[in-house]
């Protein structure tokens, strides 16, 4: 591990839009080989044209029923049952899902914050995050001629702790969970069960740039780490369901 990393806010991006090549917006920053780039996951969708208008939503009695518990607008749950497996709970103001994409969260990952348009439009998560990071690094190699790891960032609670918190949603270029069992510790005991969140380390840390409001700095280069040990992805991070001990 290195004894010290640099967390760069990228300046001056303009407001996203659906068909921005993000690539080629962020590389003029200067990319070394190595870095880290974790980009919001806002402007990841944004810029793959998964904004949605809620008045173009019909719910269905499913939708209506359960909207009258979580006191949500239905079309917004008729979204968030679009975009999930299964519901796990549901009671006022709080409904959490199982996404398709296996991440237990809020409402699918859907939100208004931060989303130009009208008061009804809402943004959904990356149709594939992991996908989008390898084009994502495939494009920066293709135009800053840079091996770059990337991190797609979403704001989320936790179960077990309070606060919002960065993690990775996407993955590219760098290993997602780092297993360290086998490995001694400082006193030569041999670990045992000890795996690290490490794209969830970086999301949390370029948060720390990035904020949860009005900040406006949706891309963090992260500089330091030097060569990646492997290529990973964001699925390595999702528990799978029989070593789920919530549910």
């Amino acid at each position: 591990m290195p004894d010290r990393v640099e967390l760069i806010a990228v300046p001056g991006l303009p407001r996203i839009r659906p068909g921005d090549d993000l690539a080629a917006l962020i590389a003029p920053v200067g990319l070394r080989d190595h870095d880290v780039v974790v980009l919001a996951q806002k402007i990841v969708s944004k810029s793959e044209g998964r904004l949605v208008s809620l008045a173009s939503v019909t719910p269905s009695p499913r939708a209506v029923e359960l909207g009258a518990t979580v006191l949500k607008d239905p079309r917004l749950v008729e979204l968030v049952l679009r975009e999930s497996k299964e519901v796990l709970r549901a009671v006022p103001n709080v409904l959490i899902v199982e996404h398709r994409l296996g991440f237990v969260m809020a409402n699918a990952g859907i939100d208004h914050s931060n989303v130009d348009g009208g008061e009804d439009d809402v943004l959904l998560l990356p149709a594939d995050p992991d996908g989008s990071a390898r084009r994502l690094r495939e494009r920066f190699k293709e135009i800053a001629g840079v091996e770059v790891g990337i991190v797609i960032n979403d704001s989320w609670g936790r179960a077990w702790r309070m606060g919002t918190t960065g993690a990775a949603i996407g993955v590219a270029g760098l290993p997602a969970l780092v297993d360290m069992r086998g490995l001694p510790d400082l006193n030569g005991r041999i670990l045992r069960v000890t795996e690290v969140a490490h794209a969830d380390e970086i999301a949390a840390a370029a948060s720390l740039l990035m904020g949860q409001s009005s900040e406006g700095q949706p891309v963090v280069i992260v500089r330091g780490f030097g060569p990646p040990a492997r290529d990973g992805n964001g699925q390595e991070l999702v528990r799978s369901r029989k070593m789920d001990l919530f549910r």
